[in-house]
C-alpha cells in the first residue's frame, strides 16, 4: 500500500484505491477511523517514508506468523491467516453489519457477485432481522 493508494473520496473522506492483483479491477474502500490512526501511527516510520510505503511490507509467511501470535495473546484457538482475515472481514465486519453484498463484492475486488457469496456465510443473525423486516412488511399489506 503507497501512499499514493490513498485518496480523498467523493465523501471527503479518505479512500484506499488499488488495482486488485489477481483480478485486475480496481478496489475503492473508504478507510475505517481504527485503520486510520494505525496508518498515522506509521506515517514518520523511516522504513515506510524510504520506500514511499503507508504500512511496512510483510510476507505472506511473516503476516500470518505475526497473526497466530496474537491469537495466542488473545487465547485464540482457530488458525487464524491472512486469509481468514479478509473472510472475517467480508462475513463478520460488512456483512454481518449491513452492509450490501454489492458493496463488499467492489471492496474485494471481485469480478462476480458469486465468488462474494462464497464468503457471506448466512448468519442466524442476520436471518433473524431480515425475516422479523419480512414479517412488519407483510402485516402493512
Amino acid at each position: 500500500l503507497t501512499k499514493r493508494n490513498i485518496e480523498i473520496g467523493i465523501d471527503n473522506r479518505l479512500w484506499i484505491k488499488i488495482n486488485r492483483q489477481k483480478t485486475n479491477t480496481l478496489s475503492s474502500i473508504p478507510i475505517l477511523p481504527k485503520a486510520l490512526e494505525i496508518l498515522e501511527s506509521y506515517r514518520d516510520y523511516p522504513p515506510c517514508e524510504s520506500y514511499g510505503q503507508s504500512l511496512p511490507i510483510l510476507s505472506n509467511q511473516k503476516m500470518n506468523s505475526y497473526l497466530k501470535e496474537i491469537a495466542d495473546l488473545c487465547g485464540i484457538t482457530k488458525e487464524l491467516t491472512f486469509h481468514i482475515a479478509r473472510h472475517t472481514f467480508a462475513t463478520t465486519i460488512t456483512l454481518a453489519n449491513g452492509v450490501p453484498i454489492e458493496t463488499v463484492s467492489k471492496m474485494l475486488g471481485h469480478l462476480d457477485i458469486r465468488t462474494t457469496q462464497h464468503y457471506a456465510k448466512l448468519l442466524d443473525n442476520r436471518i433473524s432481522k431480515d425475516m422479523e423486516n419480512l414479517v412488519v412488511k407483510l402485516e402493512q399489506v
